[in-house]
């Protein structure tokens, strides 16, 4: 291998190539990042300062899942927005490497904690009366050091080509550049993202289910309620782990990344989620207001 020269950077084909394209889809795109951030930090600030909702497990794993929605946008969405404005759209080696690392690092931790947040929900619907005792303070923190302990890597030679057809760096089009034998590993990644991915989902759906089948045996109004806690989590889910399923799960060789699913999985689903978790919930709703009410008043006192 010494003899085969290495590659320094990746060129990133992106959405489109025509000018007029990409000036749009630039304000689009800083537009949805803009809400992104706000939207999530503050989800993010409403449970760490609220002290009724900072110790009810459910708002502290969502305060932990609008951090990642943050992190895992932050890994693509400037740099897609920046390659907008660029006529040559490049990322170096070890930053495509680092996206890959980070994009499935994060991926898995969000993964996890949803899992997480489908035992919760169904702890405090099907055994209301165990809920504080199983869902300690303990278990929360180590259900998140869990989830931020899902870790993935590749290392692999890379000699040309160098172009990938996607807007950031990702395995399944990565892979096939690689100056080697990548069958076995491509196989990897089906196991372990793809089909992972489908079992967790098709898991947490028989979870939900389980849930509602439950509560309806006990009370019509009990079902209701179930039905419209659960909505969201289910939508959640859903928007997460339905572009994961096809990306990783696709044959490799057959059907490349679709570029949709890439904004999808990085942009659309971050900025969903904060607006499907205060809209329909009346705790947040309540704290948000009492955290403008705070400002309002800490702002006329000084």
């Amino acid at each position: 291998m010494k003899n085969i020269s290495t590659i320094s950077e990746f060129v990133l084909l992106g959405l489109t190539s025509t000018l007029e394209l990409e000036i749009f889809f630039f304000c689009i795109f800083l537009l949805a990042y803009t809400a992104i951030m706000a939207g999530n930090l503050l989800i993010v600030i409403t449970v760490t300062c609220d002290s009724h909702l900072h110790s009810t497990p459910m708002y502290f794993l969502l305060g932990n899942l609008s951090f990642l929605d943050m992190s895992l946008s932050t890994i693509t969405t400037p740099k897609m927005v920046a390659d907008f404005l660029r006529e040559k759209k490049t990322i170096s080696l070890w930053g495509c490497m680092a996206q890959m690392f980070f994009l499935h690092f994060l991926g898995g931790s969000e993964m996890t904690l949803l899992i997480v947040m489908a035992v919760d929900r169904y702890i405090a619907i099907c055994k209301p009366l165990h809920y504080t005792a199983i869902m300690s303070q303990r278990v929360l923190v180590g259900s998140v050091l869990l989830s931020w302990a899902m870790v993935f890597t590749v290392n692999l030679p890379f000699c040309g080509p160098n172009i990938v057809d996607d807007i950031f760096c990702d395995l399944p089009l990565v892979i096939k550049l690689a100056c080697t034998e990548t069958y076995v590993l491509e196989l990897l990644v089906i196991a372990d993202s793809g089909l992972l991915s489908f079992i967790c989902f098709t898991l947490l759906l028989i979870s939900y289910t389980v849930i509602l089948v439950t509560v309806r045996h006990g009370s019509s109004g009990g079902l209701s309620k179930a039905l419209s806690t659960l909505s969201a989590h289910i939508t959640v889910v859903t928007l997460f782990f339905g572009p994961c399923i096809f990306i990783y799960t696709w044959p490799f060789s057959s059907v490349s990344v679709d570029k949709f699913l890439s904004v999808f999985y990085s942009v659309i689903t971050p900025l969903l989620n904060p607006i499907i978790y205060t809209l329909r919930n009346r705790e947040m709703k309540s704290a948000m207001s009492r955290l403008r009410t705070q400002c309002f008043s800490f702002r006329h006192t000084f």
